[in-house]
């Protein structure tokens, strides 16, 4: 299905019959952009203030992005250096070792924190309302993601591979603790006191599993187990994902039950979330085993969150469907985000998409995940590849026209997009 006004742009970017080149798409088109308009080779990092047209708006760089940069480049480099990708595996080991250095120097704080935001050549600013440094676990757990792929790098200097593997493993003890006591700090996503997140556990479940990946340490593991424990069994508690149902926010009372924050579903988290915990299993082993209902709760997403009328998934719904509803709380921020932009069409969502149900075309047959993957990938390289090659127009509204907004963070991201095609590349080369 193309979307009202927008062309098909699955001959400009390579893409052919009913399946896509992701490796084409990620080396010729995702890429170069971030070469030529993104990449901070001076100060290390990556600079992603942009507007959705491609606009520079500021140099400030946010740690949640410069900890997923530091991951991605080194994957990058790990995939040249397997022959699987054509790009200068030299180049892109340099940016994860530099990115991880600026995190580690600049961005890393006390007590297994880490700053919200910094300048560009580094310096921590203030986030909080109160000129707070530290701001969202979120931002914790993206820089040990990034400083857990960069430990792996063959040509990363021991000095450093030690210094930035010690620190992962601070901040990873920090966030869990934080996570445990229930006083975690969440920002942009801030989550109201008698609820919990689903966004926490499986950000630490992937963070927790690539230091894993990389150290093999008992303190990632323990990470890793908690988080799966969240996410599928509870732990006293109903769990964040179900059989036939899943929380984005999990009330704590049941006379919260009803209310717009517990009764919202974000799709696209649901399908990033079955993807980590499939690579989550596969890191840790043992007996980590996935629920039987992995595919049936995948499948709810899908269908809840598939626009009919216009084609693609919706960036929030409510549980039964439609426009999410429920009691209100009142002055809540992210009450305010769900009804404000339940219908946009986003990036990332689309892109974790479409490797979620290839993946579960792998893992799980009779499903029809291959079909669905068909229609989603067909939606999406219709709707936000740029017509001139330049990477993608990532917000668009319901009818996938580009809607000029700020989503989550005032931020262009480098990551959903070549992460979904760099894994998808490897499942083509798996197969």
């Amino acid at each position: 299905m193309t979307p009202m006004g927008v062309p098909s742009t699955r001959a400009k970017h390579g893409m052919t019959g009913s399946g896509i080149s992701p490796r084409d798409h990620l080396q010729q088109t995702i890429l170069p952009w971030w070469d030529k308009n993104g990449a901070d080779d001076l100060n290390g990092g990556v600079l992603t203030c942009f507007s959705n047209a491609g606009v520079l708006q500021s140099t400030d760089k946010y740690t949640w992005s410069q900890g997923r940069w530091a991951w991605l480049c080194a994957e990058l480099a790990a995939d040249a250096r397997l022959g699987i990708l054509d790009v200068d595996s030299e180049k892109w080991s340099r940016r994860a070792i530099q990115t991880a250095e600026f995190v580690q120097t600049h961005s890393v704080l006390e007590g297994g924190l880490t700053a919200f935001r910094t300048g560009q050549a580094g310096g921590a600013l203030p986030s909080g309302p109160n000129g707070e440094l530290a701001t969202s676990v979120f931002a914790d757990l993206f820089a040990v993601l990034g400083l857990a792929g960069t430990a792996k790098l063959p040509g990363c200097p021991e000095l450093l591979r030690s210094r930035i593997s010690a620190t992962a493993h601070e901040v990873l003890a920090s966030s869990l603790a934080r996570m445990k006591s229930r006083n975690a700090l969440t920002a942009p996503y801030p989550v109201r006191p008698g609820f919990s997140d689903l966004a926490g556990p499986m950000t630490l479940l992937h963070a927790g599993s690539e230091l894993f990946r990389s150290t093999g340490s008992e303190g990632a593991r323990d990470a890793v187990s908690f988080a799966l424990a969240e996410l599928i069994e509870g732990q006293g508690r109903a769990p964040m994902l179900q059989e036939t149902q899943w929380w984005e926010f999990r009330p704590d009372s049941v006379q919260d039950a009803e209310s717009l924050l517990a009764r919202h579903r974000t799709p696209g988290h649901l399908l990033e979330c079955l993807w980590m915990l499939i690579h989550g299993q596969e890191a840790v082993g043992g007996s980590a085993a996935l629920p039987q209902w992995l595919p049936g709760l995948a499948l709810h997403a899908l269908e809840l969150g598939w626009d009919e009328e216009y084609g693609g998934l919706l960036r929030y719904v409510d549980k039964d469907g439609g426009v999410p509803s429920g009691a209100l709380f009142g002055g809540d921020p992210y009450e305010d985000l769900v009804q404000s932009t339940w219908s946009t069409k986003l990036w990332w969502v689309h892109a974790e998409a479409m490797y979620a149900t290839k993946l579960l075309a792998r893992r799980y047959g009779g499903y029809g995940f291959e079909e669905w993957n068909t229609k989603i990938t067909d939606y999406t390289l219709a709707t936000f590849p740029n017509l001139d090659g330049h990477e993608w127009t990532q917000i668009r509204d319901r009818r996938g026209a580009p809607l000029d907004m700020v989503v989550a963070l005032p931020v262009k991201d480098p990551f959903h997009i070549a992460r979904t095609l760099m894994f998808l590349n490897r499942l083509e080369k798996d197969n």
